[in-house]
């Protein structure tokens, strides 16, 4: 799993400095173009209000998923007029040079600016010492899993997730689970 978050000073910066170099805000703000680690271009829910949150006000925005295997989704969403968003088909060009891409200086900004996280978590079981740090990086779930639970509403997932979490028979190495 990865997910996204912005950093609200960095954005504050960024703006800054475009303004500062002339530009409005429509010129450089309308736009977010991010990569998904499968072949699901879906937007996550956190995709989602992520981009209510920061491109919502614009007159209009696009948000552009790129996945595995040249899978792509792209949404206009405008506020002009009655407001609403759009499907738009969309598909990447790999044999074009880029001109006025600079790789070397994206190369240094991405590696000072992106930073991995490690999910992990404490569980005490009988079998675990209190103080044992499980890693989960290796673990994965099928991805119908994890879109059937961002697509539940807000109460019901609060729901699922807090009855795991009270489920420790659900953690054991056990072949058969009775829920």
């Amino acid at each position: 799993m990865v997910s996204v978050d912005f950093d609200d000073e960095a954005v504050s910066d960024f703006f800054e400095t475009q303004v500062d170099a002339g530009r409005r805000p429509e010129q450089f703000a309308r736009i977010w173009c991010h990569t998904h680690p499968s072949d699901s271009p879906t937007p996550s829910q956190t995709d989602e209000s992520t981009f209510e949150r920061v491109f919502g006000q614009c007159q209009w925005a696009v948000m552009f998923i790129l996945a595995e295997d040249n899978r792509t989704y792209a949404k206009l969403g405008f506020n002009v007029g009655p407001g609403g968003s759009i499907l738009i088909p969309v598909e990447v060009e790999y044999g074009l040079e880029f001109g006025s891409s600079d790789w070397q200086a994206w190369k240094e900004e991405y590696d000072a600016n992106i930073h991995p996280v490690t999910w992990t978590t404490t569980l005490s079981t009988d079998k675990q010492k209190d103080s044992e740090i499980i890693d989960y990086d290796d673990y994965c779930l099928p991805t119908d899993v994890i879109e059937q639970i961002e697509e539940m509403e807000p109460a019901e997932r609060q729901f699922v997730l807090n009855e795991l979490a009270e489920r420790p028979d659900l953690w054991n190495d056990e072949s058969e689970v009775f829920i």
